[in-house]
């Protein structure tokens, strides 16, 4: 923590913040029947993708999951369009065609949610690949979830990541539920991470609740990318509050897990560490979370407000033409 300046920090406070009053906003209007599809949200999560894209500039690009809310947010993606794009409204990310889990940026460097679980990793090499050909000096993060750890594109991506010495980070965000099942029992390996060695790069594990460990070991990560020195795989473990999507009973974990995470809550821990050092006060902390909420708030009304798409757009921008 040390070595980030007032600014970084503050910025870290107010994605995080962003993230979780929007996805606390999200899972509220979703009950209201306000939001058509699904939704899976990110609370809890929100120091990984922080953590990590805190490194980032709009050059650089990341892929996403179907729990794409945060990374949108914290590469920079205004949740004006994010909101209206779940409401399905052509002021959308995506002109109210992609839904929540199809959300993209791509002059942000966000290359898009996915609904396809492990969809991702083929998508981060194809960039990552472009930036060292072209020698942008830019890297691609790659999310994925514990549950796309053991589909095929991921083992294929990272393979490929590093015969190919792309710059590349593998970020597993081990939220230890596969949907409903424990990490533990759909995983052979020890770890998610130990599985670097397989494909020649470094694996790390690391506490996900902790944004300055994200930080760091993310950072270490990206530098090496940089470097030309190929791919890193982190694992980063945390726990979403929410269930796997909006309408999970929860019945696969108990009370005491929850009060644990809830006890660890990465925004929280965020706020006393600061505090206690002095580096941001109470008060300068409260401003930013009435920020976020106003940001939120706004966010909601405009989309309320906003037009459906005509039916007229109904086939355009469904398909992408490269002639």
């Amino acid at each position: 923590m040390a070595e980030l300046t007032r600014e970084t920090l503050i910025w870290m406070y107010e994605r995080m913040t962003l993230i979780r009053t929007f996805e606390d906003r999200v899972a509220e209007l979703f009950a209201e029947g306000l939001l058509p599809g699904f939704v899976h949200l990110y609370a809890g999560e929100e120091a990984i993708a922080v953590g990590a894209c805190a490194h980032l500039t709009d050059r650089d690009t990341i892929t996403s999951t179907h729990r794409g809310h945060g990374h949108c947010i914290a590469k920079g993606v205004p949740v004006a369009p994010m909101m209206a794009e779940l409401f399905g409204k052509a002021t959308g990310a995506c002109k109210g065609k992609g839904g929540s889990m199809h959300i993209a940026d791509v002059d942000k460097g966000m290359l898009g949610a996915n609904g396809i679980v492990g969809g991702g990793g083929p998508m981060a090499c194809g960039a990552a690949l472009t930036n060292k050909l072209q020698k942008t000096g830019a890297v691609t993060l790659c999310f994925f979830g514990d549950g796309a750890a053991e589909q095929g594109t991921m083992h294929e991506a990272m393979n490929l990541a590093s015969i190919w010495r792309l710059p590349i980070v593998f970020v597993c965000e081990n939220n230890l539920f596969a949907e409903s099942t424990p990490w533990f029992y759909h995983c052979a390996a020890k770890d998610i991470a130990e599985r670097g060695s397989a494909y020649n790069m470094p694996g790390l594990l690391i506490d996900g609740c902790d944004i300055f460990a994200v930080h760091e070991a993310v950072g270490e990560a990206i530098a090496r990318a940089r470097r030309g020195e190929g791919p890193s795989l982190i694992e980063a473990r945390a726990f979403r509050y929410y269930g796997h999507f909006q309408g999970d009973a929860i019945l696969y974990r108990t009370p005491r897990e929850l009060e644990e995470y809830r006890r660890r809550d990465p925004l929280t821990q965020f706020r006393k560490r600061v505090v206690e050092r002095g580096l941001i006060s109470p008060e300068d902390l409260d401003r930013i979370e009435q920020r976020a909420t106003e940001a939120v708030e706004l966010a909601v009304t405009k989309a309320k407000e906003d037009p459906y798409p005509a039916a007229s757009e109904l086939l355009t921008d469904v398909y992408v033409t490269y002639a």
